[in-house]
């Protein structure tokens, strides 16, 4: 698979490292970034990260044949339309967000209003590091990348952004963007407001100072996701609010039931409330979960 042009929109870590992925396997003839500063710039340049970066958006997504939006959520509708001008007939847009049914009511019409064909996309790959200089060109491998194709895409589109993200080294995956953004809410969205949450009661001031030298390595990879961008997660959180506001709500029923099992004593429930989990994760984690490669 080869593109003339590939533009991203958006050269943090997700985009840095998929401008790095694409000139490792030499997915496009060039690739163009588009940066909100032009102190960005240089960064790019040094970092190798694309060909060419510029906050000029018409500039940056001229004549590409794939636009990649990989802005934070809130910013993909404004950024996209200040493209679409410059938008070439029959150019592929996808995205790199981590919530889909808005985005994709979004900017479908938007990008087939001006000539193009949009199909929303979510690599399951990241970490709690920001920012272009934490891109690499292995972040996509063996990650799950969900495509979520609507009745209005095109099947060609479909197949190309497909090809993409296997290029880059993922396992596609299709599903609808109901699904994607029920299936996440507990996946992802949860374990990142469980993650924040302990940090902010277990290191609050309110506590001795003591307190943070007794947390160790159980604290640390627990909450080590909560390090992550808090533009990003507050963009995500209310994107997929009603779906996160209704697991947050069978996850804290679940905490209730434990705490009324501490309550009584009740050793039988509080040992079957950790055996559970470890069989499930252990059973979880010795599998294969990726989908199989066609």
């Amino acid at each position: 698979m080869h593109f003339h042009k590939i533009t991203l929109a958006g050269v943090g870590l997700l985009g840095g490292s998929l401008g790095l992925a694409i000139k490792q396997h030499g997915l496009a003839k060039k690739v163009d970034g588009f940066v909100r500063r032009s102190a960005s710039i240089a960064e790019c340049d040094q970092l190798g990260v694309v060909d060419h970066a510029t906050p000029d958006p018409l500039r940056a997504v001229e004549n590409a044949d794939l636009l990649v939006l990989c802005t934070p959520l809130a910013r993909m509708r404004e950024v996209l339309q200040k493209m679409l001008p410059a938008l070439k007939r029959g150019a592929i847009v996808t995205d790199v967000g981590s919530v889909k049914e808005n985005v994709v009511q979004e900017l479908e019409q938007l990008v087939a209003e001006a000539g193009g064909h949009f199909v929303g996309s979510h690599p399951m790959a990241g970490t709690e590091k920001m920012g272009v200089s934490a891109a690499r060109a292995d972040l996509f491998v063996n990650a799950v990348c969900v495509i979520t194709p609507t009745p209005r895409s095109s099947p060609d589109a479909i197949a190309r952004i497909e090809q993409f993200w296997r290029a880059v080294g993922g396992c596609p995956l299709r599903m609808t963007p109901e699904v994607h953004d029920d299936l996440v809410s507990r996946s992802s969205h949860l374990p990142h407001v469980v993650a924040a949450e302990l940090a902010n009661y277990v290191l609050s001031p309110a506590h001795p100072k003591e307190q943070a030298i007794l947390c160790a390595n159980g604290f640390r990879d627990t909450t080590r996701i909560a390090s992550g961008s808090p533009e990003m997660w507050r963009d995500i959180a209310l994107a997929n609010r009603s779906n996160l506001t209704r697991v947050l709500g069978v996850f804290i029923e679940d905490l209730q039931e434990f705490r009324l099992a501490l309550e009584k004593a009740d050793s039988k429930a509080v040992e079957e409330f950790f055996e559970k989990a470890k069989q499930r994760r252990d059973a979880w984690s010795g599998q294969n979960v990726s989908p199989s490669p066609e």
